[in-house]
């Protein structure tokens, strides 16, 4: 009785596995796939270029053709406008346009006597906040800087004191966002 039970254990055996390998059933686990097409990355670009030569203009606007040669007295107001090919390509870009070649404001004259204005920004009449946004296209943007010589310049303070301009001129620089809170 052993050899049979035996017998009919080891028929069951072998009839399981039989199916189980034969193709009554699998041992596989269940999977699936998807895929996706993110896109691509492109940078932005931020560039500043002069356009032409920049002008100096006096308080009345009139033209100073060599400022080399101009000699500022108490109550002058001399300001540099530049025209500048402005490049700020990029989702969240901000950049600020600041002077350079003005490294110490007084340059020469008592710190009450001259200042310097910060810059300011237009396309043709619209005044533009500073920092600038992001455009889809290159912009042609006018920036200023006004130096103002003091009226109250007491006595013969200054007289004959000299502002050396260097190379005026105008920087961009890449700031946080304006989407990100900046004003």
């Amino acid at each position: 009785m052993k050899n049979s039970t035996l017998i009919k254990g080891t028929a069951a055996i072998a009839v399981g596995a039989a199916l189980l390998l034969g193709g009554g059933g699998t041992l596989a686990n269940w999977n699936a796939s998807a895929s996706a097409t993110p896109g691509t990355i492109v940078a932005g670009d931020l560039n500043v270029e002069n356009l032409v030569n920049g002008t100096w203009t006096d308080r009345n606007g009139a033209v100073i053709t060599n400022i080399a040669n101009y000699t500022v007295v108490p109550g002058d107001k001399l300001t540099f406008t530049q025209d500048l090919k402005v490049t700020l390509h990029g989702t969240k870009m901000a950049a600020k346009i600041e002077t350079s070649g003005v490294n110490n404001p007084t340059n020469g004259f008592t710190g009450t006597n001259v200042s310097v204005s910060p810059v300011t920004l237009k396309v043709g009449t619209t005044t533009l906040a500073n920092p600038l946004g992001p455009s889809a296209d290159a912009q042609t943007v006018t920036a200023s800087v006004t130096f103002e010589f003091s009226a109250t310049t007491a006595g013969r303070t200054d007289v004959g004191a000299s502002y050396k301009f260097n190379t005026v001129g105008f920087t961009l620089t890449q700031v946080n966002s304006l989407n990100d809170g900046l004003s």
